[in-house]
């Protein structure tokens, strides 16, 4: 996708999944409410569509500074709630500086190639366990759940991948990040 869009996000969808713009945006509605419930505000009317690389770079650039979390949810927020246009780097710069990030640093950063590999290579993954939508999430990297879905439904999933996979967590302490899961030794 290009940097600057001229369609909105009902178009997309539109076009994408075959259904008229009132049924996208009956659609977004929809998210938009399931996301009020668990305390999320989304507005897609105000969206920007744009190419989310150099965002994606950013987040990457903000894990080598401890930054990573912070960095993705200011962008979440920028971008869902705030109709800010992410694929501009004076929005990204910005955005990095209302996290704590060095400006001169971000710029520079986002002037380079920086980290363009390791998008790259997450790209890769994602294609390698068939992922093409957001939210997505993979369990036990064998198990994907897509979309966003009522609590009950992820409940249902996990349930039967304890079930299948025969999981039985039983042990406090164990913590999870953007690398992981952490198991302690018994």
């Amino acid at each position: 996708m290009e940097r600057d869009v001229s369609y909105s996000i009902y178009e997309k969808l539109a076009s994408k999944y075959g259904m008229s713009i009132e049924q996208a945006k009956a659609n977004c509605d929809n998210m938009e409410k399931m996301a009020q419930e668990v305390g999320l505000d989304f507005r897609f009317d105000l969206q920007k569509l744009t190419n989310t690389f150099d965002a994606h770079r950013l987040v990457m650039y903000a894990k080598t500074q401890g930054l990573m979390h912070e960095m993705t949810e200011r962008i979440l927020r920028a971008y869902y709630t705030e109709g800010k246009h992410i694929g501009d780097h004076a929005t990204l710069i910005t955005l990095a500086d209302d996290v704590g990030l060095d400006s001169n640093a971000t710029e520079a950063m986002l002037a380079s190639t920086d980290f363009s590999d390791t998008v790259r290579q997450d790209e890769k993954q994602a294609d390698q366990y068939n992922i093409r939508s957001i939210p997505f999430f993979l369990v036990n990297k064998k198990y994907g759940i897509s979309g966003a879905q009522p609590t009950e439904a992820f409940v249902q999933s996990l349930e039967q991948i304890i079930e299948q996979d025969g999981l039985r967590v039983t042990q406090p302490g164990i913590s999870c990040d953007e690398d992981g899961c952490d198991i302690p030794e018994k």
